[in-house]
């Protein structure tokens, strides 16, 4: 019975592969083919159309890396073909096992009307059906030749400078043929029996019951005459086909989806032409298949496509409008959630849902993030207050060392909130509805006896090509076939709507999804991630001034439309494969130059406001943009500086070497090595270093991962160190009451660091700036401070408010999180007393404890600061450096809340009248945060309050508006009213008094005297 079941499989793989298959296209006309190599980057299709073409043929090499290449193919179907249904094949050289990674197309007619793509899977144009015969072809075809880099092997091809200009690919055939449906069908018929068959288990009845139909169909087909037999040979099919599903069978709702990197291992602009290559093919399939469903996340995609092929979004807006089309997700792209700041990921759900509320009149309720690395704790708040109410990820199932309980649960944030969450377990966002990704689902269902359905996104991703007609055909058979989970293509929304309403009472998930792989991400491509937080800090810091000045100042234009379009250059490049640094060179080298014009942008408009603040003068007037005040200058608001009282700083040589810096608050001891061996906290009368450590400690590892070079950082790069203690000078460079600087220089490898560590007056951190010219490779730069705490977890900053992690490696859930990440700050205590170490730009971490030898525990805390992986970008990280952080001995949660504010948004100083400026709104509780102070988005000249509360506890403030306000209502993330916000009442003075709960979040609209605005129930999108 074995040997007769693999006989009867593996005749079905080769009469499949060698004879039926080849028969859906029958009678081969070759085409006539021409080509225009485009000398250059792409050019607009009008151009293309119009070039001077020469003459090519199949097997003809074409198109360098990166380059693009006009095809043009020309041929008559014959006129015995009358009635047939023909298509053209245009092969252009593809790997099948690669959809998305290579060579892609887009065909066109000649009055520049995009047709469909061209993908390994997908290399066919319809052109008749049935065809008149005797008719003339002609399309033109717009190729991208992308290298292939998906083999984790570093290359230089990874950026359009570097690349070679030899040909990638051959044209592999470019034919008119006759479409055998009925062939095609039975095609579909034994793949998806076939694959059903492998899947059933040998003692089940109806794998027999297949295998023995297969037989039979398999007899009936003569391999010399397939098309005359396919139909002979589907009615062995049609009883096997017909027996329904088993009452417990799972569904699976079925999602036509195509996951499309916003960057990766191509930049931005091929992602515009991917994009427009997916829409072309999904509005074709969804013209053929009016109950497919296509579902499509990330605002900014099919704002790509609003922008450059307004053809393309045009049809795209008519599925939209009858409902096939889906948009999805609420975001601007798909971000990485680990290391996007608070503020910035609000946007992401503003900017998202008020463009497909604009567009599209569309209210997404689902967050789509199915590759992501890791899930902030904050996000199910985040998710609510922006109007959504479910969550869906896949990458979770990625972890390498813990399987994640559960596909169906309610996810709880750092507030309490709870987002309804679904994790596929089909295990993949690129389903292929295939029998072994089905049964995979549903043998790894975790929620069975409870729940009974999944969801599968399927379709080729990346620019692969999306759904297929193949895909949708199985999904036809697998609606009600006994032995298969039951499949039904619906929108997103359905699956969830059923999801929750079967399933209720599902377990609950608390705190972040963390990742057990991709650790990497928080540190590689530094120059990256710091142009993320320093454009986050200009932003608020623009929309802060400008607010203030629209109001103080009648006429003062605040800069809406440069706001909105740089945050979504920012939004843009917080896409999960930008700012965690995993894509080509050619993105980073981009994203470092437009971090560039966004910094000199938001300069001049922050400059702007604060010239106009601060009037006509000489006073040197200074401008505090932190939510907490500094130098009896207010949060928010600008004062010519009170002469200082604090303490002078004191700075004295040692004999061993190095020096002993004071202020009256911190005594410091740095050593002839350049090492903090000291880091006195007076009032407390306490060490922050632990007992023979050195804070500020250089180290280096060997950084080699098993794979996945740029993401991935293995917990075995801890089992080699070397410490940087040989300084090549340690000197005292500054010394005044004001502050003390000691430099330090140390030489590495093919490296060198540059040291500045300040003590200032009045401060109760010590300053460290680092200037790194990094020439290492698969190399792991950290910062380490070993820390005379015990502490049994460390309090790390995420997006608004922090996440408690364990110190120690109880199970294996918290040793896998040996790499972590941290926004402004990282914290650790016992009762009493703790410390902080703050940045200014860096994300990824790791706390470790030790037991002395006089019993006492060391906590060390340590900074990743610079990698050197090779893959994808073989010239990860090298060059210069500049990167800031600073250790504050005694800092509580609160402390360190606003010590990681003041690093990231330093005091600017301008020329003025001297007068003070005071803030648009202030509170008189350090725990409650004010993150953002703007004018509404809907331009009526109200003003935007955003604050949370930062320590993890109740708070109440006192809430004082610095201009006349008539009401104050609560609203969501893009500023509608909340329905169940408590009234807001304003005191005789115009205070009022607001409460919060733990970490949560508070978005207030203050409403101006005097000023035009739309009515109150006006959206951000004014629908």
């Amino acid at each position: 019975m074995h040997d007769d079941r693999s006989i009867v499989e593996h005749r079905l793989r080769r009469v499949l592969t060698e004879r039926v298959k080849p028969a859906v296209r029958s009678r081969p006309l070759p085409m006539t083919i021409e080509k225009w190599e485009v000398p250059g980057e792409p050019v607009p299709v009008a151009e293309g159309l119009s070039a001077g073409y020469e003459r090519a043929a199949a097997g003809q090499p074409w198109g360098p890396a990166w380059g693009t290449t006009w095809f043009r193919v020309t041929g008559r179907v014959p006129d015995e073909w009358r009635g047939r249904t023909v298509e053209a094949v245009i092969d252009l050289g593809f790997d099948r096992q690669m959809p998305g990674f290579q060579c892609e197309g887009l065909v066109y007619r000649p009055d520049g009307e995009a047709v469909k793509a061209l993908n390994p899977f997908n290399d066919w144009v319809r052109i008749g059906s049935p065809a008149e015969g005797g008719e003339e072809v002609l399309l033109y075809v717009e190729a991208a030749s992308n290298p292939v880099l998906a083999g984790q092997t570093p290359t230089y091809e990874g950026d359009r400078l570097t690349a070679s200009a030899d040909p990638l690919y051959r044209v592999e055939r470019v034919d008119l043929v006759v479409f055998e449906a009925e062939v095609w069908e039975l095609v579909q018929d034994l793949e998806v029996l076939g694959s059903l068959m492998y899947e059933l288990a040998e003692s089940d009845a109806r794998r027999w019951e297949i295998l023995r139909a297969v037989e039979r169909a398999l007899d009936a087909v003569d391999l010399a005459d397939v098309a005359g037999t396919a139909a002979r040979a589907r009615a062995e099919l049609t009883g096997v086909l017909a027996s329904p599903a088993n009452a417990s069978a799972h569904r699976v709702s079925a999602v036509g989806h195509a996951h499309i990197d916003s960057a990766w291992l191509w930049p931005l602009r091929e992602t515009v032409r991917k994009v427009a290559r997916t829409c072309s093919n999904m509005v074709a399939l969804l013209d053929t298949h009016p109950d497919f469903v296509f579902a499509m996340s990330q605002a900014q995609q099919l704002a790509w496509i609003k922008e450059h092929r307004p053809e393309v979004f045009a049809k795209v807006r008519e599925k939209i409008e009858n409902g096939q089309f889906v948009p999805v997700g609420g975001m601007w792209v798909e971000s990485d959630t680990n290391m996007v700041g608070g503020e910035a990921m609000t946007r992401q759900f503003l900017y998202g849902k008020k463009f497909f509320l604009d567009e599209f009149g569309i209210e997404t309720k689902e967050v789509w993030l199915p590759d992501s690395f890791g899930y902030t704790a904050a996000m199910p708040q985040l998710v609510k207050l922006s109007g959504s109410k479910w969550f869906l990820t896949q990458k979770i199932s990625w972890s390498q060392s813990n399987r994640f309980p559960h596909h169906t649960f309610w996810w709880e944030g750092i507030d309490g909130t709870r987002v309804f969450t679904h994790f596929p377990p089909v295990d993949t966002y690129n389903c292929d509805l295939g029998g072994a990704q089905l049964a995979h689902a549903a043998r790894n269902y975790r929620e069975k006896g409870r729940a009974s359905r999944s969801l599968a996104p399927f379709g080729w991703g990346d620019g692969g090509g999306g759904p297929t007609r193949e895909m949708l055909a199985r999904a036809e058979r697998l609606r009600d076939l006994e032995g298969s989970p039951r499949v039904t293509v619906e929108r997103p929304s359905a699956f969830f709507a059923k999801a929750e309403a079967e399933y209720p009472d599902a377990p609950v998930w608390a705190g972040e999804l963390y990742l057990e792989l991709h650790r990497g991400t928080y540190t590689s491509q530094a120059k990256t991630k710091q142009g993320n937080r320093h454009s986050e800090s200009l932003l608020r810091e623009a929309e802060l001034w400008s607010a203030t000045a629209a109001v103080r100042i009648p006429g003062f234009p605040y800069p809406y439309d440069d706001l909105e379009r740089i945050w979504k250059t920012v939004l843009l490049h917080q896409f999960h494969d930008i700012l965690p640094g995993s894509s080509i060179a050619w993105v980073h080298r981009e994203a470092r130059d437009t971090y560039a014009r966004v910094r000199e942008e938001l300069g001049g408009i922050t400059a702007a406001a604060q010239r106009a603040l601060a009037g006509e003068g000489s006073s040197q007037v200074t401008f505090n943009s932190a939510p907490h005040a500094r130098r009896s200058i207010p949060a928010g608001g600008a004062a010519v500086p009170p002469p200082r009282t604090s303490d002078p700083v004191t700075a004295v040589s040692l004999e061993a070497g190095g020096y002993a810096l004071a202020n009256g608050l911190l005594r410091i001891v740095v050593d002839a090595r350049g090492l903090v061996v000291s880091a006195y906290d007076v009032g407390a009368g306490r060490e922050a270093v632990a007992p023979g450590g050195a804070a500020n400690l250089l180290q280096i590892h060997p950084d080699f991962p098993n794979m996945w070079d740029a993401w991935d950082v293995d917990a075995f790069y801890r089992h080699n160190v070397t410490d940087l203690v040989e300084a090549d000078s340690v000197t005292l460079t500054e010394s005044t009451d004001d502050r003390a600087v000691v430099t330090v220089a140390r030489s590495f490898g093919d490296s060198t660091a540059v040291q500045r560590l300040t003590l200032r007056s009045g401060a109760k951190v010590l300053d460290i700036e680092t200037d790194v010219d990094w020439h290492e490779a698969e190399k792991f730069l950290k910062a380490a401070f070993p820390l005379d705490v015990k502490a049994d977890r460390s309090a790390a900053e995420t997006q608004f408010g922090h996440v408690f992690r364990a110190t120690h490696t109880n199970t294996s859930w918290e040793a896998a999180k040996f790499e972590i990440c941290a926004h402004r700050w990282i914290q650790v205590e016992e009762p009493g007393w703790g410390a902080a170490i703050v940045n200014d730009s860096t994300y990824g971490h790791d706390v470790t404890r030790t037991v002395r030898e006089d019993g006492g525990q060391t906590t060390t805390v340590r900074l990743s600061l610079l990698r050197a992986p090779r893959y994808p970008d073989p010239a990860t990280d090298q060059g210069a450096h500049r990167l800031r952080f600073a250790l504050a001995p005694g800092a509580t949660v609160v402390d360190a809340v606003r010590e990681g504010h003041w690093i990231n948004l330093p005091e600017r100083t301008v020329r003025g009248a001297g007068t003070p400026v005071g803030p648009l709104v202030t509170s008189d509780d350090a725990r409650v945060v004010v993150e953002a102070v703007k004018l509404a988005e809907d331009r009526g000249g109200d003003v935007i309050v955003r604050l949370y509360e930062a320590a993890g506890g109740r708070a109440s403030t006192t809430l004082t508006p610095g201009f006349p306000v008539t009401s104050v209502t609560a609203t969501d993330l893009l500023e509608r009213p909340l329905a169940d916000s408590p009234a807001y009442e304003l005191d005789e003075d115009g205070s009022l008094e607001v409460a919060l709960r733990p970490f949560q979040i508070l978005t207030l609209r203050l409403a101006r005297e005097s000023v035009s605005r739309r009515s109150p129930g006006s959206s951000a999108s004014g629908r």
